[in-house]
């Protein structure tokens, strides 16, 4: 076993948080579903979110009978809400081509619409136990301080990277697993993009950043994500009305909740091509 294993299995069983996805009856379309709503969205506002997925929709099958304007609208404000709809189309493919049981071999999940290489891997991993490198921003930036001495990863996963990682793995399985979890539980707790807390890092004896006096971060700019005035932003306001209404909504009303007309034109375009809305007549509504 490398002699990181130790430590920071030890640490994650005394500081794991305790996440409905995470509980020993958590059904593997409860991590799917964690997953998807988890991607570039905080636990705290997925947890009531997933709440009420589970309750309305415990499985895939159920989820798959209503229609994909349904899964939006429940979607709410978590943002992103193309989610929603990879999460539908997901369903529908799981009960018609597994039996309306969330697949546990990670070709199968790769298979699946929406469904790209980290989802696969974390489902198969966090749902089944199986073995393959979860490699998402948590995990990635620990790895690449404790092993690399960097403060950041690459933008993008390198083959490199995903060999490394996979290597690192413990050959158990199971402890394969709760590594992988592990490691991505020491990213989001101690080992955070800003003000890491190193003094609570179980390898903090081991991490080639600490021991090089914590170099700055000197790759690419990494621009932030604006929100104020972008087309995220209006797109948002355009599908909260729709969503929020009890039936097909007339277009004067989504004019009123964004100013300027060019933006709001793109914005209804975009919602229209991504399959967000659909025209009702002249109205819009969800699919």
């Amino acid at each position: 076993m490398n002699d990181l294993h130790a430590p920071v299995l030890r640490w994650y069983d005394e500081h794991a948080r305790e996440l409905p996805w995470r509980s020993p009856s958590a059904t593997p379309w409860s991590v799917m579903v964690s997953e998807l709503m988890l991607q570039q969205t905080p636990v705290a506002r997925v947890l009531p979110v997933h709440e009420q997925w589970l309750e309305r929709w415990p499985t895939p099958a159920s989820l798959a009978a209503e229609p994909a304007g349904e899964a939006v609208r429940m979607w709410g404000r978590l943002g992103y809400p193309r989610r929603a709809l990879r999460l539908h189309a997901a369903a529908t493919a799981i009960v018609e081509h597994h039996g309306g049981e969330v697949p546990a071999d990670h070709a199968d999940l790769l298979a699946l619409p929406g469904v790209g290489d980290y989802t696969a891997a974390a489902v198969a991993v966090f749902a089944h136990g199986r073995r393959h490198a979860v490699l998402d921003t948590n995990v990635r930036r620990v790895h690449a301080r404790v092993l690399d001495g960097v403060e950041l990863a690459p933008q993008s996963v390198t083959r490199a990277e995903r060999e490394r990682a996979t290597d690192l793995l413990p050959r158990d399985d199971a402890d394969a697993a709760t590594w992988s979890v592990a490691v991505m539980e020491l990213g989001a707790l101690v080992c955070t993009a800003q003000r890491p807390r190193c003094g609570a890092c179980p390898v903090a004896d081991a991490c080639a950043w600490r021991a090089a006096g914590h170099p700055a971060y000197d790759g690419p700019p990494r621009r932030g994500q604006a929100w104020a005035g972008t087309d995220r932003q209006c797109r948002g306001r355009l599908l909260a009305v729709v969503r929020e209404a009890d039936g097909p909504v007339p277009r004067p009303r989504l004019d009123a909740v964004w100013p300027e007309q060019a933006q709001r034109e793109r914005c209804l375009a975009s919602l229209l091509a991504d399959g967000l809305l659909v025209r009702d007549g002249e109205d819009y509504a969800l699919p």
